[in-house]
């Protein structure tokens, strides 16, 4: 164990302790790729947006994460810094009544001409520090550095952030020189407000392991508490990793650091569902594994893949509760979980931050100091599925939609209302367990075990969702969505008034493929007359509906576009995983059998049904209406997709020949300056390479061919021994 530090004898906390308070973050991370930077605020328009503020206020916030970034602010390394953009936000916060936790420094290295690894890096963070407590001395919560541990591994051990380097030496002194940055900035904040807290963030996981890696998981549970154990001043000759870091020749940097330690005022603790990591040898128990765990790596000599735990050990997980329970057994410090955020679809991302919610009030009764949870991302964030690792445009929605320019609530704001408001939403989807919670979690899950989300017409129970379906591929598609979202639906029968009163449902879908989107027109099975005549219904019934039309041609009546409640999703012609006659199928199957394609220059309109579903589906639970685009918003030709289709899938780009002549009838795109709620096509095909290989092994009753798993990190493909 490590030496306890000296307020390990701190009380419990009171019962009088103030109840448990909502803060909020919008993704502010400003990192460096060579010498590109990844700016999260202009991405997500915050930059210029400053009414987002009283949005956040609007749902209960107390306390907002926030960027008062070194590598912003003063962006030329020198002592001017720019104020102008947190004097008009900082006095407004505070007069909406939140307070702020001001950043310095969020998975970045500084401005131009320093990084993690110069001599300077503490001294020029410190001086930046000093400037902004000067201009705002009336701020309380800092954050000097955002999660430093996990910053020096991904820039200085893994090489995916500036400055790039892959050595062990050089991450522990990346990860000394920001302690030092963190301890000094905070003695230039207290010069100026002695009253000014710390409140230190860094992911907090767990690595498990089969046998011959124990070891390697045994060194990184311990490194994962470093970060704050340099803070506290624990860091010295009998702690785990004191003999390792002494070899690096850190010593005397140590012994320093312990003599004038900097513990934090509030813990911050950040954790995702892929956070808990499993390192396994068995390599062939992981045959289909995910982009984001396709890397091998070695350990003395052993082949491994580092997967995450909850999808892929049957053992299970120690869950979040646990993981803070050892934070407070090794600190006694007060805790805040500082990030909160599931990039899933959206009863995912709610039932993760409920449970979280409710598990920080459980954790509270037995005795823990535990003061807030934290909704991260409010805004959304780009490219976090890739660890920000490359710019391709990845957007995942937070608490608001901003793709449209304007921010749009999600289903998570009226969770966040009513928990701040000390109360709980009554959505049918959140009465559900989120999929971690059962054996579906399991990659390799049977599809019998599997459970059934689909109820009986004559018992539906309460809170499902009614699915007005033919017997096309379209309907197949979203009752399998459906099902994989744990979304618990009742399929209408032939008397849609006569269901819509038995079920009572939270909204209607009606997926009839009435204009041929998904293969022929379906003329059978098809009752229930037009679908504006279903819209027209549920708009009198006061039920939200949602149904498909196509982007192309005449499509749905203006009626339909403008009835109250009623969700239209405008969208192109619509392909699936198992079907060999889809030209998508057609031109992967080829380019992976080595055959050379022939593609034509005319536009791509072709849209992947289970991203089209799954975007409907989590309009439906935002409460959406009116007309939502779901087309390719690149603009590609075919023969352009079906080029980065070949990258994708590891193929020969070469094997496509592009054929010139562009069929004349081929309809103009949709596009230009309208905006797509489908994914980014990169994202799209990664999803559509995996799930068609599933479908070719499994068959079209394989529902694992179109599970959506946007909760993935995806990391560029690199050799190296496990660390």
């Amino acid at each position: 164990m490590p030496p306890s530090p000296a307020h390990a004898t701190r009380p419990s906390p009171s019962p009088d302790l103030p109840p448990l308070a909502l803060w909020g973050g919008h993704e502010c991370t400003v990192n460096r790729l060579q010498d590109r930077w990844h700016d999260q605020t202009l991405l997500n328009g915050h930059e210029t947006r400053d009414s987002d503020l009283a949005l956040f206020a609007g749902i209960g916030i107390q306390a907002l994460r926030y960027p008062a970034l070194w590598e912003r602010m003063a962006p030329g390394g020198g002592p001017t810094r720019e104020f102008a953009w947190t004097d008009a936000r900082l006095p407004a916060m505070r007069d909406l009544g939140m307070e702020p936790i001001l950043t310095l420094c969020h998975h970045g290295s500084g401005p131009p001409g320093t990084s993690l690894l110069d001599a300077d890096f503490a001294t020029g963070l410190a001086a930046h520090a000093a400037a902004v407590a000067q201009r705002y001395p009336w701020v309380r919560d800092w954050t000097p550095v955002n999660e430093p541990l996990t910053t020096a591994r991904f820039s200085a051990l893994y090489g995916f952030w500036y400055p790039h380097t892959c050595d062990e030496r050089l991450f522990w002194t990346a990860l000394v020189n920001e302690i030092d940055a963190t301890r000094l900035a905070m003695r230039a904040i207290r010069a100026v407000n002695p009253q000014a807290r710390l409140v230190q963030t860094d992911d907090l996981g767990y690595c498990h392991a089969t046998p011959p890696l124990q070891d390697a998981a045994d060194f990184q549970n311990h490194r994962r508490w470093m970060g704050w154990d340099l803070l506290c001043g624990m860091v010295l000759p009998g702690h785990a990793l004191w003999e390792r870091l002494c070899g690096h020749g850190l010593e005397a940097r140590l012994r320093a650091i312990a003599d004038d330690p900097c513990p934090p005022d509030v813990l911050g603790i950040n954790h995702y569902l892929s956070s808990e990591r499993f390192m396994d040898h068995r390599l062939e128990r992981h045959p289909h594994r995910s982009q984001a765990d396709r890397n091998v790596s070695r350990h003395n000599g052993v082949p491994l893949v580092d997967v995450d735990a909850v999808r892929n050990r049957d053992e299970g997980v120690l869950g979040l509760p646990a993981l803070l329970r050892q934070a407070w057994e090794r600190y006694r410090l007060p805790i805040a979980v500082t990030e909160c955020h599931n990039g899933a679809s959206r009863e995912a991302q709610a039932r993760w931050f409920l449970e979280v919610w409710r598990g920080a009030q459980a954790l509270r009764a037995e005795g823990v100091d535990l003061r807030a949870v934290t909704a991260w991302a409010l805004l959304g964030s780009y490219d976090w599925n890739r660890m920000v690792t490359r710019f391709a445009g990845h957007y995942e929605p937070g608490v608001w939609d901003v793709r449209g320019g304007t921010p749009r609530p999600t289903l998570m704001v009226p969770l966040l209302q009513a928990l701040s408001g000390g109360g709980e939403l009554a959505h049918p989807a959140l009465q559900v367990p989120g999929w971690w919670r059962g054996i579906e979690r399991l990659l390799h899950t049977p599809e019998s075990d599997r459970p059934r989300h689909e109820r009986p017409l004559s018992d539906p129970g309460e809170g499902a969702l009614l699915l007005v379906a033919d017997d096309g591929p379209l309907a197949r598609l979203t009752a399998r969505a459906l099902e994989l979202r744990g979304l618990p639906w009742v399929r209408c029968g032939s008397d849609l008034p006569g269901a819509l009163a038995t079920v009572r449902p939270w909204a209607v879908l009606d997926a009839r493929d009435r204009e041929g989107l998904a293969g022929p027109r379906r003329r059978e099975g098809c009752p229930h007359g037009p679908r504006t005549s279903v819209a027209r219904q549920c708009a009198e019934a006061g039920v939200p509906c949602a149904l498909f039309t196509s982007a192309f041609g005449p499509g749905l009546s203006a009626e339909g576009l403008s009835l109250p409640g009623v969700l239209v999703a405008r969208t192109g012609p619509v392909f699936m995983p198992w079907d060999a006659q889809a030209r998508a199928v057609q031109l992967l199957e080829a380019l992976e059998a080595g055959r050379p394609v022939r593609a034509v220059s005319a536009p791509w309109h072709a849209v992947y049904g289970p991203d089209l579903v799954d975007g409907v589906l989590d309009l439906l639970l935002d409460g959406a209406s009116g007309g939502h685009n779901f087309f390719p918003p690149e603009g590609w030709s075919e023969a352009a997709w079906a080029r980065h289709l070949a990258e994708v899938a590891e193929c020969d780009p070469a094997l496509v020949r592009e054929d010139g002549a562009a069929d004349a009838q081929a309809p103009a795109y949709p596009g230009g300056a309208a905006v797509s709620l489908l994914p980014i096509a990169e994202t799209t095909l990664e999803r559509f390479v995996r799930e068609a290989r599933l479908s070719r092994m499994a068959g079209e009753g394989g529902t694992r061919s179109v599970e959506r798993r946007e909760d993935d990190t995806r990391l560029e493909p690199a050799s190296r021994e496990a660390r």
